[in-house]
């Protein structure tokens, strides 16, 4: 007699885990970055910052580092094997 049932799949692997210490180094590095951001704001909304274009290259950049900053935080949390 053959057999046509469905052959049992081998059981998969689990997901690789990584250290709990990674994930904290990120955010750490993530919140560092963020810190720009914050005092590219706080010079916004203190007028410091008026219509010069140096001064919005500094902010715009500073701003944008806080994305990166954001998405470290991010990226460190909602990735798998943590």
């Amino acid at each position: 007699m053959s057999d046509t049932g469905a052959r049992p799949s081998p059981p998969s692997r689990p997901p690789e885990q990584r250290s709990g210490c990674v994930t904290a180094l990120m955010i750490v590095a993530g919140v560092i970055l963020l810190l720009p951001g914050l005092c590219a704001l706080l010079f916004v909304f203190a007028g410091i910052a008026k219509t010069a274009s140096d001064d919005l290259q500094f902010v715009a950049a500073c701003l944008l580092v806080a994305c990166f900053g954001v998405a470290l935080i991010w990226w460190a949390i909602r990735r798998p094997g943590s």
